[in-house]
């Protein structure tokens, strides 16, 4: 499974960005509930694989295009990093966005 951050720098170690502020996309490989792969992109639309959710850091960014995608999209208010951001996916701790154009 595959979730899509928008992040502030192509690092592991970097924070999620506001979708205006991001200069990366990581591409999270999930399996076994942990982290298996990082791949970081510059350009969303360069992303080939079937994206399960999208995370981001206020539910009132940009996220209509993940919509008309049919993509999910999750809120993570409080997690910053990477690590975190998987480990509440996993126990249900982020918010869904609801459905807006």
């Amino acid at each position: 499974m595959y979730i899509l951050i928008p992040m502030r720098e192509a690092d592991e170690e970097a924070e999620i960005a506001l979708i205006p502020d991001a200069k990366s996309w990581a591409l999270v490989e999930v399996e076994n509930a942990r982290a298996t792969n990082i791949t970081f992109y510059e350009n969303r639309e360069d992303i080939e694989e079937f994206i399960e959710a999208v995370v981001v850091k206020s539910k009132d960014d940009y996220v209509a295009p993940f919509f008309e995608e049919s993509i999910p999209v999750l809120e993570a208010p409080l997690q910053l990093y990477i690590e975190d951001i998987i480990e509440a996916y996993m126990f249900r701790e982020l918010f869904e966005v609801e459905v807006r154009f």
